[in-house]
């Protein structure tokens, strides 16, 4: 399986505008988006002009599927945050997050050099807890009832890798590299 990350273009904003009002993707983010084709625009130049933030398609065999993206990036002290989701859903279950998480981490600590990454999930997606769990990451706080969505108030697990685990982490799962345009 051929995975890259590519830089986002104009051509993209409606596929990923769809992406992000998509019921399965909406339900882990913060907010429930209500974009047009207006609003993404806005939002691409923001993203175009920010050294803070980096984000991504992720293709697979040809396929657009998903993005990726690093933010609230912080060159002073090492550390940015991090998140992706997979649009479409013939792709999930793929065995895909693996080697995107990995990949990300060779990213951040090798290219970077940063000494941290950090993301922050629903308390209620055990499933993405456990798998950045499974690939180093550890919960370093929760935020208890820090976001209110369709009418009930949620917690937010913080979640973080440190460089010096990057080692063992690579020694310990073998994955394929992927191509990240930079």
């Amino acid at each position: 399986m051929e995975i890259n990350l590519r830089k986002i273009k104009n051509e993209d904003l409606t596929m990923v505008m769809n992406w992000r009002m998509a019921p399965h993707v909406t339900k882990y983010m913060y907010t429930d988006p209500d974009l047009t084709l207006e609003k993404q625009k806005e939002w691409f130049k923001r993203i175009s002009e920010d050294n803070n933030c980096l984000y991504w398609i992720i293709n697979v065999n040809g396929n657009d599927i998903g993005t990726m993206y690093l933010y609230d990036i912080d060159r002073k002290n090492k550390r940015c945050g991090w998140g992706y989701y997979i649009g479409n859903l013939d792709f999930r279950g793929k065995g895909i997050a693996k080697r995107l998480e990995l990949n990300l981490y060779r990213f951040v600590f090798e290219v970077l050099d940063f000494n941290k990454l950090w993301c922050e999930v629903f308390g209620f997606n055990d499933k993405v807890v456990r798998l950045h769990k499974i690939y180093g990451s550890e919960v370093e706080g929760v935020l208890k009832e820090h976001i209110y969505k369709n009418d009930q108030f949620h917690d937010i697990v913080k979640m973080a890798v440190l460089k010096s685990k990057w080692p063992t982490l690579k020694d310990r799962y073998s994955y394929d590299n992927i191509n990240i345009e930079y």
